[in-house]
């Protein structure tokens, strides 16, 4: 059976070793320890495609608990029904996420574009809509100040 050290998975992967570590102390990877003091990380081609199934859930959107969730439940082929329900449920939750996610931005973005339209305008020496009237009162204030004042 194929074992890898960490700088082979970090390569393949294109990944830090820190990475590595970090889905380890996440409980996501379980290497086998060597070496004095066990210092040494060996990973089993299991340990491979459990970081492969992590790094794609990370690419999808998931959080490290829905990825770890997802990948334990792969350790047991017991119910594969189960399993592919809960997957479906855990991408239709994210699906549901990313959809608002999408309205949100499609908003923000449409607040942005007439944003800068008024200011276009703005530069180009026109008013922006609702700023006529006022001042044309500002002027007929002062002319009736000045018929006044004469």
């Amino acid at each position: 059976m194929p074992t890898y050290t960490i700088t082979e998975l970090a390569r393949e992967f294109d990944i830090t070793p820190r990475a590595i570590r970090f889905y380890e102390d996440q409980g996501l990877l379980t290497p086998k320890r060597e070496g004095a003091g066990g210092r040494t990380r060996v990973y089993s081609a299991r340990e491979r495609t459990r970081l492969k199934l992590t790094l794609r859930g990370k690419r999808l959107g998931l959080t490290l608990s829905e990825i770890k969730s997802l990948v334990d439940m792969y350790e047991s082929p017991k119910d594969s029904a189960a399993q592919l329900n809960r997957f479906l449920l855990v991408l239709a939750r994210h699906r549901e996420m990313l959809e608002q996610q999408r309205e949100d931005l499609e908003v923000t973005l449409a607040e942005i574009a007439a944003h800068e339209e008024q200011c276009r305008s703005m530069l180009a020496g026109e008013k922006p809509a609702g700023e006529d009237k006022p001042a044309k009162k500002s002027a007929a204030k002062r002319s009736t100040r000045q018929t006044e004042n004469a």
